[in-house]
């Protein structure tokens, strides 16, 4: 933001959108104007430069599994995901970030398409079993409980989860609203999945 020089009276303020004119008489006013438009001008630099300190729009979400392979036809030939790459954290990377306490395990991307700005949805196993009971309701436990997918039509994932035997919670396929359907499932692992489009 800037003030352009004009005559006495007048205040040109130029943002980066917008370029506002004030036509002020009184010297007074003209001294808070400025420093009202300032000041605004200060907090939107502040606000862009907040929002600017990431490199990415999305979240990589890493999800601990009992059996990677049981999860991943779940996810891709149930949900319809796609697998897009996979790494591997090694003993001495695992120690060091703090990740695994120096456990090795091979990590699976999944997305919902192969593109740069979908999420990261990043399967590993342990091979151990979960230490706690499947949760059956959403408040049976804390942290992160469910995810939301937007989809195109509802009709071709429900078939596939019917097909797999996957059940469906509550009362769904239950609608919306007069467009769309919400759908509730869970993983094999127990995490909640709400799938939300029109039916067809």
């Amino acid at each position: 933001m800037d003030f352009s020089p004009v005559r006495p009276g007048r205040i040109v303020a130029n943002f980066k959108c917008v370029k506002l004119t004030l036509l002020i008489v009184n010297p007074f006013a003209q001294s808070i104007i400025r420093f009202c438009l300032l000041t605004f001008g200060l907090l939107i630099g502040w606000a862009s430069y907040a929002q600017s300190n990431f490199t990415s729009k999305v979240i990589g979400i890493g999800v601990v599994v009992a059996d990677l392979d049981r999860s991943l036809d779940f996810y891709v030939n149930g949900i319809g995901m796609v697998k897009t790459g996979s790494f591997t954290i090694n003993e001495d990377f695992g120690k060091r970030s703090g990740l695994t306490n120096g456990v090795a395990t091979n990590v699976t991307i999944l997305k919902l398409e192969n593109s740069p700005e979908a999420t990261d949805w990043k399967l590993m196993s342990f091979g151990s079993k979960p230490s706690h009971p499947k949760p059956k309701h959403i408040q049976d436990d804390t942290g992160m409980q469910y995810i939301t997918i937007q989809v195109k039509s509802l009709k071709p994932i429900i078939d596939r989860l019917t097909q797999m035997k996957v059940p469906f919670l509550g009362s769904t396929p239950t609608p919306l609203n007069a467009k769309a359907h919400f759908v509730f499932v869970q993983d094999p692992d127990g995490n909640f999945i709400e799938l939300i489009g029109p039916l067809e």
